[in-house]
């Protein structure tokens, strides 16, 4: 590999939340070598109201319209599925993202605290996503299931495991559902339950369309993982590639063997997109034999 632009079919970049993106800023993304954006779809109130949904997917339409930028969205972070209003948010967002030329939907699955009376809120989130899958399959849209981890020091949710995502997603068993795996969130959980990455990432891999890449300090057990101009408890920074301490030659072998689009997520403020690219081509380089895979039964 000589860089990021032997990837750059597969290399995304985020739109921070509430920024809007105007023609010069895609435009620097795409000179920069990326293929893919993702976009935050607009608030529930928008999803569920089909004229408002449908004007504002059209506007997107229309400033990428310049761009050969292929297109994903990420649903409202505080929706959970199983509720009448987050149900219908997440039929919109389909619509609106068939409306706008998108063609994956990123949904945060299972994020709810892990403890027994979970269940049923569980199962109504598993029962939401079987009923609107199919509309998905029919629109040609795919809905992925992100992982997570705790953005500060406190409980973790059920996605925390990648496995219970995969597990959630061949449950629904349909093809317009798949994983959309947050290196950087696995990298936090790995750091929690003092586990490998590689462990938290193998497993998963054949059901991931989506990869989320991003940098952040782990769990932050060290003296040396606190910085001066960083957050003193935050753990998901969605630093860039090699500003943190992530393991990137534990999994460059497994996303460069990969199809799935790499988004890099990276929260502002942040560098340029070109020195963007540049850093993930950078880490990935520095890869040593590919490390033996963790995987479970299907």
């Amino acid at each position: 590999m000589t860089g990021p632009r032997t990837l750059s079919s597969r290399l995304g970049l985020s739109v921070p939340a509430e920024w809007w993106p105007s023609a010069p800023m895609l435009a620097e993304i795409e000179a920069a070598g990326f293929s893919w954006i993702q976009l935050a779809c607009p608030p529930a109130s928008v999803l569920s109201d089909p004229r408002n949904g449908i004007r504002h997917a059209r506007a997107i339409a229309a400033t990428l319209e310049s761009t050969n930028l292929r297109r994903a969205l990420h649903f409202p972070a505080d929706l959970l599925l199983g509720e009448p209003a987050a149900d219908r948010a997440l039929e919109g967002a389909i619509s609106y993202a068939a409306e706008c030329g998108a063609e994956i939907v990123v949904y945060h699955a299972r994020g709810i605290e892990n403890r027994p009376a979970a269940e049923d809120r569980l199962l109504a989130e598993t029962r939401s996503l079987a009923e609107l899958a199919p509309i998905a399959e029919r629109l040609g849209v795919t809905i992925a299931l992100e992982n997570l981890s705790p953005v500060f020091p406190g409980p973790e949710t059920v996605s925390a495991n990648p496995l219970a995502v995969r597990a959630l997603a061949r449950r629904i068993g349909s093809p317009a559902v798949g994983l959309c795996l947050d290196i950087g969130h696995a990298n936090v959980i790995a750091g929690l339950r003092r586990t490998s990455l590689t462990r938290m990432v193998e497993p998963v891999l054949d059901m991931v369309v989506l990869f989320h890449v991003h940098d952040n300090l782990g769990a932050r057990w060290r003296t040396a993982d606190q910085r001066p101009e960083l957050d003193p408890l935050r753990l998901d920074l969605h630093l860039p590639p090699g500003h943190g301490t992530l393991a990137w030659e534990e999994v460059a072998e497994s996303l460069l063997a990969h199809h799935a689009p790499l988004l890099l997520e990276v929260h502002p403020p942040r560098p340029a997109p070109r020195e963007i690219a540049s850093a993930l081509g950078a880490v990935l380089q520095r890869r040593p034999a590919p490390v033996a895979p963790h995987r479970i039964p299907a």
